[in-house]
């Protein structure tokens, strides 16, 4: 080798050393963004967590209230508070105590950081999520469908999973809401199929206006949601197809929004 050639080579190999470190620091920046819009998403979670814990809670803590306030006038006007009485609030209260307790064990099992793929019922799921959300629901006036033909058996990450259905309702939710819609509606259908099985999540609040559609996963998109941090859908859609190799799909139907989860049965990915 020729000393031009030579150095023309040294050269190249300088320029590829250079492009390398570009790359693996822009590799590293992605990263880093990738770890900041993850924590961003789990405090908008918990967020909302907060808010459906504070739902939850209402109702029993006025129940704990109603219980002692007559006995505390009882005694006030000096009336004799039987014994009977006393017992009777005092198993009423262990009960209210025993749900709420049961409410902190099914927030904290959803932000459980075990990460292990197994395969978990989507009935099941499907009825966790509710019971996180149902406080809310039930404070807006919400009603909520479930048709499942079959408990069909999904495998991956059942807390992501999880979380994802919760982004879905959600979002749901928050646009009933800010719309003011008349019988509030969300209705959820699984199917499953030879190979896939799928669930749908449509409300009756009159649908999506932006286009195309699938603007709405990308991340830090916002669209009529207050203090939204639009990364909600792009987290979903992230789990749904890179954790779990499957689809997020979402279309405008005559009564509102659809969102489509597309998930593969084993040996069928």
């Amino acid at each position: 080798m020729n000393k031009e050639k030579e150095a023309k080579f040294y050269e190249l190999l300088k320029k590829n050393k250079e492009l390398q470190n570009i790359i693996n620091k822009e590799i590293e920046k992605n990263r880093e963004k990738d770890k900041i819009m993850f924590s961003q998403n789990k405090m908008a979670a918990l967020g909302e967590m907060l808010n459906n814990i504070s739902h939850q809670w209402r109702q029993p803590l006025m129940e704990l209230s109603s219980l002692f306030i007559p006995l505390e006038g009882k005694i006030n006007l000096g009336v004799k508070v039987e014994q009977d009485e006393i017992k009777e609030s005092i198993e009423k209260l262990n009960d209210i105590t025993k749900y709420m307790s049961n409410t902190i064990d099914d927030f904290r099992n959803f932000f459980a950081t075990n990460k292990e793929i197994s395969e978990f019922k989507l009935l099941e799921q499907i009825n966790i999520a509710y019971k996180l959300m149902s406080g809310s629901f039930k404070a807006n006036n919400i009603s909520l469908e479930i048709f499942v033909s079959k408990n069909p058996k999904v495998l991956g990450y059942k807390n992501e999973y999880t979380q994802v259905l919760i982004n879905l309702l959600n979002n749901a939710k928050d646009a009933l809401i800010q719309r003011k819609i008349e019988n509030p509606k969300i209705i959820i259908r699984v199917k499953e199929y030879e190979k896939e099985i799928i669930l749908n999540i449509e409300d009756n609040a009159g649908g999506i206006d932006v286009s195309p559609l699938e603007e709405i996963f990308k991340p830090f998109f916002t669209h009529g949601k207050k203090n939204g941090t639009g990364i909600g859908l792009f987290m979903s859609k992230l789990i749904i197809e890179n954790n779990m190799h499957g689809k997020l799909l979402v279309n405008n139907t005559n009564n509102g929004a659809e969102f489509k989860i597309i998930t593969y049965k084993k040996d069928q990915k």
